[in-house]
């Protein structure tokens, strides 16, 4: 079994009753983020790109964990030179982990990362294919449609899309549903939208759209679905 919980933005927690994962860790400065990162105890920090709502808490939650930052490589250099334990992948490795298989997916996005008022470099973004407590999850991070996302859910049958639905920044709900129709994924829970205004959505609407395609839990920050 697995638990997977929402904490607001595109921050997931996923947690198989041994080992603990925290993808895209943004919770200081988080408006509707229902905890704190002291809070947090993890094994694995996934991190999808460095924006600071998605790197955001992931160097200080690492080291005070011990857990390892999974990102691209210039992310993963880039934390383990602010002392955190990091290791880096690129689009399309794969690697078992002690706490779960991860693989990076493509992502259509930007990967600046906010460092003492300078844009530094932060490679490609990516997503995630996560295998853990016998269940497979997409997090694509933020990105537009692409149409590899059919290959991605040919590849990896899935157990539960988390897909970005705010728009402006990433795939909106319109193409959020064509994502579903390629991915085939067993659930959806719809995520990166309504932290701020700029990205406002209905969840609820989004899930009516995809009945017949696949069901849809809209999450509040804090609640758990388990798979």
């Amino acid at each position: 079994m697995l638990k997977v919980r929402f904490l607001g933005h595109s921050c997931f927690t996923l947690s198989d009753g041994t080992h603990t994962v925290v993808i895209d860790p943004f919770i200081s400065g988080n408006p509707v983020c229902p905890v704190k990162a002291a809070d947090l105890k993890v094994d694995g920090v996934l991190v999808s790109h460095g924006h600071s709502d998605h790197l955001g808490d992931a160097i200080p939650i690492a080291k005070r964990c011990g857990a390892t930052i999974v990102a691209n490589h210039e992310i993963a250099s880039f934390c383990a030179g602010q002392g955190a334990p990091a290791h880096g992948m690129h689009i399309g490795g794969a690697r078992q982990f002690p706490f779960a298989w991860v693989k990076l997916t493509p992502a259509w996005h930007g990967s600046g990362i906010d460092y003492q008022g300078q844009m530094v470099y932060g490679g490609m973004p990516s997503g995630f294919v996560v295998r853990m407590g016998g269940r497979t999850v997409y997090h694509p991070g933020d990105t537009g449609l692409f149409g590899d996302m059919e290959l991605i859910g040919r590849l990896h049958p899935l157990d539960l899309a988390l897909l970005p639905i705010g728009d402006n920044y990433t795939m909106g709900p319109d193409d959020a549903v064509e994502a579903v129709r390629m991915l085939k994924p067993k659930r959806v829970v719809p995520m990166h939208y309504s932290t701020f205004d700029l990205i406002k959505q209905d969840g609820a609407a989004f899930a009516k759209r995809l009945e017949g395609l696949a069901p849809c839990t809209v999450l509040k920050p804090g609640e758990t679905l388990e798979l």
